[in-house]
């Protein structure tokens, strides 16, 4: 399905059987986006003994979803080659064909990463022109949000390849923030011109001649991710993946010692009292629940991926990720700029 769509003619396909919990958070997750959005309906697979028990407690959900039962689950720590070759009849795959044949207009799961990558690439094909699909995923920041890929389908990359992750991550920028033109950086280990390998210089030689649907700002480096210095951060996945697991690090540290420090005494714990409301904002900015979602672009069609220990919470944002774009047209768009991108000289040449 493509173009621009109402809420109302919005379909998601949910892989229930992925993560750490299952069920057990997709469906409340489910729940969660339905208060806010009725008329989305839903096509859930997985083990319909674990489903049907959770889906009964939300009448209005349950009445508004599709269950289709699969007991075949492919496991978490399963290698990508063997989950493409033992796929069928799983979960995951039910899920990624749905919208392969225009029943969904997205796909949502937790699973293994790797074989969701893998399967989506085999039963969705990648968009024509787009020589790599990528990972991509919003970071918040001191300014707002930033839009950063790839995250790790691409570990080696070329220049043209940044350049296509460039126009992937500006669509997806544009359908976040509604910016007309969003920046766009490289990441890199300076600003400076001469810095960096050959295929970055590469990538910002091409991305400052061609017209699309950005604005090339140049080099950033990684203390730019975090101010919010550009819209949209291109990289190699072997750096975002580590940009990404870092961020997750460092968030997980921040949480640890500001809690160390609140409980190390009754008068910091009475401060804590005094400054909660502030204080629950501060971790409402930083809770990553709030922006889970990984989106495979340059597919032609829709799969998010929710972090594999998301609860009800992030699985909610990961969905809710997936009715943005897929309402906002975000397939079509890209085809769009792909196509716009092939026709010009600078970029060929």
């Amino acid at each position: 399905m493509s173009g621009t769509l109402n809420l109302n003619s919005i379909t998601i396909s949910i892989d229930a059987m992925g993560g750490d919990f299952g069920p057990e958070s997709a469906i409340p997750g489910l729940a969660i986006v339905h208060k806010d959005h009725p008329e989305l309906r839903f096509l859930i697979y997985g083990d319909e003994n674990r489903i049907y028990p959770l889906l009964n407690k939300y009448k209005s959900l349950s009445a508004v979803s599709q269950v289709h039962h699969t007991a075949t689950v492919i496991k978490s720590d399963e290698k990508p080659s063997s989950a493409l070759r033992s796929s069928k009849g799983t979960s995951m795959r039910l899920a990624v064909e749905a919208v392969q044949s225009g029943q969904a207009d997205a796909i949502v799961s937790s699973g293994n990463t790797g074989a969701l990558m893998a399967l989506a690439k085999v039963v969705l094909r990648p968009l024509s022109g787009i020589h790599r699909p990528a990972i991509a995923s919003v970071f918040p920041t001191i300014s707002g949000t930033t839009v950063m890929l790839d995250l790790g389908a691409n570990v080696l990359v070329d220049a043209e390849n940044l350049v296509q992750f460039a126009v992937l991550g500006a669509v997806f920028a544009k359908v976040n923030t509604g910016k007309d033109k969003p920046s766009v950086g490289l990441l890199n280990v300076g600003s400076e011109d001469m810095k960096g390998p050959d295929h970055v210089r590469g990538a910002a030689e091409i991305l400052s001649k061609i017209e699309f649907n950005g604005h090339y700002y140049g080099f950033v480096e990684g203390n730019d991710i975090t101010k919010g210095t550009v819209d949209v951060v291109v990289t190699d996945g072997y750096a975002g993946n580590i940009a990404l697991k870092t961020a997750e690090g460092v968030s997980k540290l921040s949480s640890y010692y500001f809690k160390k420090s609140i409980k190390s005494s009754p008068l910091a714990m009475l401060g804590g009292l005094f400054a909660y409301g502030a204080l629950k904002r501060f971790k409402t900015s930083l809770d990553p629940r709030l922006q889970n979602g990984g989106v495979f672009m340059g597919l032609n069609g829709l799969c998010v991926k929710s972090h594999g220990g998301s609860d009800d919470v992030g699985f909610a944002s990961a969905v809710r990720l997936s009715v943005q774009l897929a309402q906002h047209g975000y397939i079509k768009r890209v085809a769009d700029e792909i196509n716009h991108l092939l026709t010009q000289e600078s970029f060929l040449a």
